[in-house]
């Protein structure tokens, strides 16, 4: 299983913290975006944005980051501060 969690307004648009998903081999963050974004439709237009940040086991990925079994994605929408 991957647990998917959501974070800040990404939380809010999918009505829930988090997500699992049994992948049978490892795959691509991509990969994974897409089985999101047929389970989640209003999150497609955010996760088609270059502004989500996405972490694979609380390190920052990339569109190449390959998922496996076990691993934690975090969706992290943009912020801003001081």
């Amino acid at each position: 299983m991957v647990t998917v969690r959501f974070f800040a307004m990404l939380k809010g648009l999918a009505r829930t913290e988090s997500r699992q998903y049994e992948i049978k081999s490892p795959i691509k963050i991509e990969e994974l975006k897409k089985m999101i974004k047929g389970d989640f439709p209003s999150l497609s237009g955010v996760l088609d944005s270059r502004s989500v940040l996405i972490s694979v086991n609380q390190e920052f990925a990339t569109r190449e980051t390959v998922v496996k079994d076990g691993d934690e994605v975090g969706l992290l929408p943009p912020f801003s501060g001081g």
